[in-house]
């Protein structure tokens, strides 16, 4: 039955992809006459880059090389396109439709329309050029995000502690060694107590993670408390039991719907992530059964890859939730979307006696592109008022 369900949503999807596609390209097809031979250039272009993502992560099971980090590439920045393309052109057959029903359009438009539908086309791929390096600019240069919690619990030392968290760098063919490495720049210059990785820390394959030994870099992240991550739904497409053990190679420990307690008293609690039925065959721990054991009068932190069910989170107590995840749409405007579907689709929230935060994400999924917000590390004080 769950085979069934994905098979299902995966049909939809790439349906839904190649007919947006197909539109995309037999528009931009019509904007030169019968004939020309821009419509064959046109037509075989769009059908190499509409299949280009999909083909190149097929390629990276079978044959990772230059070739497939190259098609790969190509296909990440076509998702982006696509979506503004669809944007401009759906936009256009609006305007078309209205001038039908009343007409409107000026009279040296329609006098010479191939011209101007020449125009439109040039015009649209220099626009969505520009959109691209703009988000590909962006989307390298995460900002620092700083943010104090007060917490009214006492910890048995240190009256604050300073956390780094960083979640959804998904490690692969576009997030590699480079750009890993300016994130690690980053946190050690923030010289946090504590690191925190929110989930989907690699993406869907590690092969390219192993190829390029990004691993190595990894293992250069330090801070006194230690640095500490949980599973995110790409751990699991890609085959969590594999990603865990690479991380912990590496020197990241994982918490798996377990707890630390750290040296001033702080609990430190991981949760798998929600994916773990669906692809890990098994239910992760409800939070009643997670914390057992935890002193509920000292500070008790949670890190929860997706940002779900927060009352539950509030009932059971924590004080402190760090999610990641939503990307928060990462291309606008599906920012507008993600605010629909979470309680909370970015940055802090608070709720009862528990607070929130999060993450927009450090790095990309799929288009290397950022434009409904920046890249982020949070730095996260927390300070204990209890007595």
């Amino acid at each position: 039955m769950k085979v069934n369900r994905v098979v299902v949503f995966f049909s939809i999807v790439f349906a839904v992809y190649f007919a947006i596609n197909a539109y995309v390209i037999h528009r931009g097809m019509q904007c030169f006459p019968g004939g020309d031979p821009m419509r064959t250039v046109i037509l075989w272009t769009g059908v190499f880059l509409g299949i280009s993502f999909i083909l190149g992560r097929v390629l990276e099971n079978y044959w990772l090389s230059h070739v497939s980090d190259v098609i790969v590439w190509i296909g990440s920045f076509w998702l982006a396109a696509l979506v503004y393309f669809f944007f401009i052109v759906l936009v256009v057959d609006l305007v078309r439709l209205s001038t039908a029903i009343i007409p409107w359009f000026p009279g040296v438009v329609t006098s010479d329309l191939h011209r101007f539908t020449r125009f439109l086309f040039w015009g649209a791929c220099a626009v969505v050029a520009i959109v691209l390096v703009a988000g590909h600019i962006n989307a390298r240069s995460p900002r620092i995000h700083r943010i104090t919690v007060s917490i009214a619990k006492p910890a048995d030392g240190s009256r604050s502690i300073r956390a780094a968290l960083i979640s959804d760098i998904h490690l692969g063919t576009i997030v590699g060694r480079s750009r890993l490495q300016g994130i690690v720049d980053h946190l050690h210059a923030l010289d946090p107590d504590i690191i925190l990785l929110a989930g989907d820390i690699v993406d869907e394959d590690l092969a390219p993670v192993i190829k390029e030994n990004t691993g190595e870099i990894l293992r250069t992240i330090h801070a006194p408390l230690g640095v500490y991550g949980i599973t995110g739904n790409h751990e699991y497409i890609g085959g969590a039991a594999k990603a865990v053990a690479y991380l912990e190679e590496h020197g990241i420990t994982m918490l798996r719907d377990t707890f630390v307690v750290l040296p001033d008293g702080v609990t430190l609690v991981g949760r798998e992530d929600r994916s773990s039925t669906q692809f890990g065959g098994q239910r992760r721990k409800d939070l009643p059964a997670l914390l057992e054991g935890v002193r509920r009068d000292r500070p008790i932190i949670m890190m929860d890859h997706q940002p779900f069910d927060l009352d539950s989170v509030v009932a059971a107590g924590v004080d402190l939730q760090v999610s990641g995840h939503t990307h928060h749409g990462q291309l606008w405007p599906f920012n507008h979307i993600t605010d629909l579907v979470y309680e909370q689709s970015w940055g802090y929230l608070r709720k009862g006696e528990t607070h929130f935060y999060v993450s927009s994400g450090v790095g990309s999924w799929g288009p290397p592109v950022r434009l409904a917000n920046r890249p982020e590390i949070v730095e996260i004080t927390l300070t204990f008022t209890g007595e």
